[in-house]
């Protein structure tokens, strides 16, 4: 019954960390693959590195077209979008 005991203090610090740190963490993820995963045509993007653009094709699951300005296109992975500005019914052709 004393073993048990000294263990107390780590199991209860193991328990903070997760309900701190890793779960959170976890929620965090899962909501940016549901962001990423809901991309469509005409929405208004930031990626990580700061561009500021508005998608004008979904290529596949990996990547989306992005117009920065006028007839500047590039090509972006999907992890890296950090942030849809503003969601837009897809853009007719």
């Amino acid at each position: 019954m004393e073993a048990f005991a000294q263990f107390i203090p780590l199991i209860l610090i193991f328990a903070i960390m997760y309900f701190l740190l890793i779960r959170p963490q976890q929620k965090k993820v899962k909501d940016h693959q549901a962001m990423v995963a809901a991309l469509r045509r005409g929405d208004e993007i930031v990626t990580q590195g700061g561009l500021i653009g508005k998608i004008t094709k979904v290529k596949d699951d990996t990547e989306v077209e992005v117009e920065l300005s006028q007839g500047v296109k590039v090509r972006v992975v999907r992890p890296t979008i950090a942030q849809v500005r503003s969601k837009t019914e897809p853009a007719d052709d």
